[in-house]
């Protein structure tokens, strides 16, 4: 039985704490994400954590967690990442109701977590594609982050991923370490066109994607939670006077229309990374053509890959958060909604 207030779920992640709240009627009754620099310690955990319990029933629900946050350099290594939070954790929400996601083996009580740290450790991506695959037959899905884009294929409702642990997965193709809001814009490219020449690229950390999305008008509205490279305005002239700087030029330098361009060259060079993985895991599949699922907060650019190769293309909006106000942020917090929806035993959908 499930306590009377319902079930929660956690994704707790390195950069960002999401919740989700489903109550005893099984209705999504609210959704959201906030911003927890966990690589500063884990005082941002603890208080968002205590801020939600203020609003919302946690004393009286079930939890379940999945996480990412064990990879942040706050810990030595993932495992001790791991049981540090598993333990954080029992002291914020109530332990006897606490559950964490471990993969293939589904969801285990907390005092059991930390033997099962290598299963629970950056598992959030399997939350995710499990649900899609209980939900569509087939296809890849893609949710693309803050930071990480993650590309899971399945057939016939079981999921086919080569890779388990984050090294294998970017060994594989079925992660990629870049987002829409926090990567460095170096690690997207090398050198850019600007005024008809090849300029490379400033190794330094001047600006971000966010500035690319924020430029050509895509980012989400509240999909940037930080401080912008510079320290400064979130605003389409800071992100034109940080890019500029990226070819160690001042915004003066261009106009708006230079800084546009070159922000959507950007945005073709990461979509090129998403549309060359998805090609890749498309060839593993009998089926001649592949439905792509997209989710999180950058899925704009999935739909747009789904267009570039020719698939047919499925909002996660759709998928778990159908008939109520929350799918946009369902699917921007994909992982915490989809714990809600898994079956508590052992998963079988996991290659």
């Amino acid at each position: 039985m499930l306590p009377d207030r319902g079930t929660m779920g956690w994704d707790v992640g390195g950069a960002h704490l999401k919740m989700a709240w489903k109550d005893g009627h099984d209705v999504l009754r609210h959704v959201e994400i906030r911003a927890t620099p966990l690589w500063q310690g884990l005082e941002s955990l603890g208080q968002a954590i205590r801020e939600i319990a203020k609003e919302l029933p946690v004393g009286q629900c079930e939890h379940r967690v999945t996480m990412t946050a064990e990879l942040v350099d706050l810990f030595n290594d993932r495992q001790s990442g791991v049981r540090e939070l598993v333990g954080q954790l029992r002291t914020l929400l109530p332990s006897d109701t606490l559950l964490f996601y471990a993969g293939p083996k589904g969801f285990v009580p907390a005092a059991e977590a930390s033997a099962h740290a290598d299963q629970i450790a950056s598992a959030n991506w399997l939350a995710t594609a499990s649900f899609a695959a209980s939900a569509v037959s087939a296809g890849i899905v893609i949710d693309v982050g803050s930071t990480t884009s993650d590309l899971l294929p399945f057939e016939k409702h079981h999921l086919r991923n080569r890779g388990f642990t984050d090294r294998e997965r970017l060994s594989y193709g079925e992660m990629i370490y870049a987002g829409v809001v926090r990567t460095p814009l170096m690690a997207v490219t090398r050198r850019v066109p600007f005024r008809g020449e090849w300029v490379s690229l400033a190794s330094e950390h001047f600006a971000t994607t966010a500035d690319v999305y924020r430029i050509l008008g895509e980012l989400p509205e509240d999909a940037d939670l930080y401080p912008s490279a510079d320290g400064k305005d979130h605003s389409v002239p800071g992100s034109m006077r940080r890019l500029a700087r990226m070819i160690g030029a001042d915004r003066a330098d261009g106009s708006d229309i230079d800084w546009y361009r070159l922000a959507a060259f950007f945005a073709d060079r990461q979509m090129d990374m998403l549309s060359l993985a998805c090609q890749r895991l498309s060839s593993l599949s009998p089926n001649p053509s592949t439905v792509l699922i997209g989710a999180g907060v950058g899925r704009f650019l999935v739909e747009r890959v789904a267009d570039r190769l020719g698939h047919s293309y499925i909002d996660m909006e759709k998928l778990l958060a159908e008939n109520t106000d929350y799918g946009v942020i369902a699917a921007n917090c994909a992982p915490a909604v989809a714990l809600l929806h898994l079956d508590r035993r052992r998963s079988d959908v996991c290659a």
